[in-house]
Order: C-alpha cells, then sequence, then structure tokens
C-alpha cells in the first residue's frame, strides 16, 4: 500500500449533484429529461466537459478507437488501473441520471479521493463506454463489447445513424472536441470494475433501502423482425388480393406475446421499435419492420424460448414473407469475488442498509467482467421509473452511491495482490 495513515475519502454531494444539474442541460426535453444520443453533440460536450474536468484536476485522458473515454489518476506503480463508469448516451426520451449518474460518480470518486491526497497503489480510471443505448448506433452495449472483443470493431465503426453518419465519424468529432486526448488500446488491461447506477426499478425504494449490491445481470437476446407484402391502394384492393405486412405483422406480434407470457413474471419481452411502411394513409403497408427484447435470468429458459421465435413469425404470418435477425446475445452474468465483496465492505463500513439482488438491465460492467473481476452498485430509483423523462433519484442516494465507489476503489486497491 503506498499511502499510510487515514485512507478515508468523502464525496462532496453538492457537488456530484451541481454536476447532475449541468450533465441535465445538455439535451434537456421540454418534460424535464434529456435527449442526448451517442456523439451527437449534446453528448460530445458533455464527454469535453468531463475532460475538461479531469484535465483541470492533472487527470490524464485517453479515447480508444471506438470512442470510449478514460480519464485516470495515476498511482504510484504503473499498473493496469481499479476503474468506474458508466455511459453517458441516453434514451431519447430518457431521463437525468440513466447511465451519467455512474459516470459522475467515478470522477467523484477520484475526486474525493484526490482531495483527501490519497495515493493509492493502482491508477483509478472514470470510464465512459460508448454508445452504450444503441439508439443512434445499433444495437446496445457497443463500447464496452468493442472494448473486450466482443464486437469486431471495423464492423462497429462502420455503422451508420439514419442520416448515414458513420460511427467512425462520429469518434472522430469526439476526438476533436478533445483534442488533448491521448490513445488508448482496445483490450489495454484493467485490474477491477465497478459501476454504480440508478436501479431502474421499484425495490430499493419500495424497501426503504440505500444500496443495492448487484448478484447479476440476467441474459438477453435481441432480434430484428421485417414482415415484407406488397403495398397497394387502399380503396381498390379486395382482402382476398391483399399482402398487408401491417395485419400479419400484428399477428406476429400476437404469437410473440402469448410464447413469452409467463406466470410467474420473471421473463421480459418487449418490442420497443415498430415501424410501418410506406406510412401512407392511402397505401396498404408493404413492409413492417420490429424489434425483440428478450431478457430472463435462466440461461437455458432464454435459449429455448428465444429459438422458437422465427418459427413462431413464419407460422404467424398469413400471406408475407418474414426475416429473422439476432442482433444480440448475451447469456446472464454472475458478478462474484473481489468486486461485490469489496462493495458489501464498504456499505457495511458507512452503515447504509443493503440488499443483494439482480439486475433485470443489461449494463456495461456485463462485458467488463470479461477482462476482469467487475460488480455493480444500485441506488433507489424513484417508483423505478427509468428509459422516461420522469426518471428521478434523490441527491442523498446519489451521494451515497458515489461514496461506496470511492470507497470500494480505495478497498480494492489494498486487497488487489
Amino acid at each position: 500500500m503506498a499511502n499510510g495513515g487515514d485512507r478515508r475519502a468523502d464525496v462532496d454531494g453538492d457537488r456530484l449533484w451541481r454536476r447532475h444539474t449541468e450533465m441535465a442541460e445538455l439535451g434537456a426535453t421540454q418534460k424535464g429529461g434529456v435527449n442526448r444520443a451517442a456523439l451527437t453533440p449534446a453528448d460530445v460536450e458533455a464527454r469535453a466537459r468531463l475532460a475538461g474536468w479531469a484535465r483541470d484536476r492533472g487527470f490524464t485522458v485517453e479515447i480508444d478507437a471506438y470512442g470510449n473515454q478514460f480519464m485516470r489518476r495515476p498511482g504510484a506503480a504503473d499498473a493496469p488501473a481499479i476503474a468506474s463508469g458508466s455511459h453517458s448516451d441516453t434514451q431519447p426520451t430518457g431521463g437525468r441520471f440513466d447511465g451519467i449518474s455512474g459516470v459522475l460518480s467515478a470522477v467523484e470518486a477520484l475526486e474525493a479521493i484526490d482531495d483527501a491526497g490519497i495515493v493509492t497503489d493502482r491508477p483509478l480510471e472514470a470510464v465512459i463506454w460508448n454508445n452504450e443505448e444503441g439508439t443512434r448506433f445499433s444495437p446496445t452495449n457497443l463500447g464496452s463489447a468493442v472494448y473486450v472483443g466482443a464486437a469486431p470493431v471495423d464492423v462497429m465503426l462502420a455503422a451508420t445513424d439514419r442520416d448515414g453518419v458513420t460511427m467512425r465519424s462520429a469518434v472522430q468529432t469526439l476526438r476533436e472536441a478533445v483534442p488533448w486526448a491521448g490513445p488508448r488500446e482496445l483490450g489495454a488491461p484493467m485490474a477491477a470494475f465497478v459501476e454504480s447506477h440508478i436501479e431502474q426499478g421499484p425495490e430499493l425504494e419500495a424497501e426503504g433501502l440505500d444500496i443495492g449490491i448487484v448478484t447479476a445481470i440476467q441474459g438477453t437476446r435481441k432480434l430484428d423482425v421485417e414482415v415484407v407484402g406488397d403495398e397497394a391502394h387502399a380503396g381498390t384492393t379486395p382482402e382476398r388480393m391483399r399482402r398487408d405486412a401491417f395485419v400479419d405483422a400484428v399477428r406476429i406480434a400476437t404469437a410473440l406475446r402469448e410464447l413469452f407470457h409467463d406466470p410467474d413474471d420473471i421473463m421480459r419481452f418487449t418490442i420497443g421499435r415498430f415501424e410501418v411502411s410506406p406510412g401512407a394513409l392511402a397505401v396498404v403497408p408493404g413492409r413492417v419492420f420490429f424489434t425483440v427484447d428478450i431478457r430472463h435470468p435462466d440461461n437455458a429458459t432464454l435459449a429455448r424460448l428465444g429459438d422458437r421465435i422465427e418459427p413462431v413469425c413464419r407460422r404467424a404470418a398469413s400471406r408475407c414473407d418474414v426475416r429473422v435477425a439476432e442482433t444480440r446475445r448475451a447469456d446472464s452474468t454472475p458478478f462474484e469475488g473481489a468486486v461485490p465483496e469489496a462493495i458489501e465492505t464498504a456499505v457495511r463500513e458507512r452503515g447504509y442498509s443493503y440488499k443483494h439482488m439482480p439486475s433485470g438491465a443489461g449494463h456495461d460492467a456485463r462485458y467488463v467482467s470479461e477482462i476482469c473481476p467487475s460488480g455493480m452498485v444500485f441506488v433507489p430509483c424513484e417508483r423505478g421509473l427509468s428509459h422516461n423523462e420522469r426518471e428521478n433519484a434523490t441527491p442523498e442516494d446519489i451521494a451515497r452511491g458515489a461514496q461506496i465507489v470511492a470507497d470500494t476503489l480505495l478497498i480494492l486497491d489494498e486487497r488487489l495482490p
């Protein structure tokens, strides 16, 4: 251990809340939420401000080939860093806390440790994983997936948004906004990773608890479904001659809902995007595109039911052609060992109330766990609302989460070999 004496670092809750307020202005919506898609001008501005705060502290800033951003406080040893962070992008009608709170908590943890004058053996990093939400460049969680090698960087950099802008071009825009950032090698080792996040569920608030220690992230499969028929005149084409893509898409959606009905309410099934083409009043739809998102903690159940999606879609379609493509698949990811143990030690030492709980949502820690010990901290989320402009958390809960991140980083610095 490089630093003797007291290794206690108390976060500044007022500073942390001010920064949440500042970040919420970037991409602010009229209903009080945030629309900040990955590497749009609002997101690039958020990234540049965070990088500027790091530079003001004397921390180094690095950006890798996919646009993941790393802000490092050096340690006494030249060794892989202990890292914390999340993402800065949001859903189109997102809230003020999902993702960015984990980034700001990581930054606050590093600054609190810096304010306390603590010298750590290992470097400490605050990380912004690029394109976690996947609303501009599909699919989701790409930043962390690319970093660990679970997604091919060249393919992902070639992805385009709806305006034809490539991810490669968007990353270059970020680099130009943070010209002092150095390069970061994809897959560069990390010693450990801890991610703080609002729960995005109602349990902690309902039970009056301060902290959730995440035991696992449930598995997920994401698919694109395309139903192709024929466009036709709405006024002259008899029903018997129609290949109406919308009618068959509704039949398919109903069949999928029946497939995934779960009386125990464990399975999560969502059709989140539904597009009808050409979308004209007097034209029978010739094409429908929609997405399917299924999640379950049991990998066998996820595999068995997920494999039935394509045959169910084909049987339900009466007249149209159906194409099904799986875009993302991830098994349930357990969090065990050094990081959750350090989190629990930190929570106990602070005297916070807590519970162990799984995560229903996917997070970057799922992928980072492939290259280093990882874990997650949850803080309460008002009414469980997330991916919603009314998403809310209290300053006190946010500060407690950041405090646990700071304490966990220091505990890991002491415990890791």
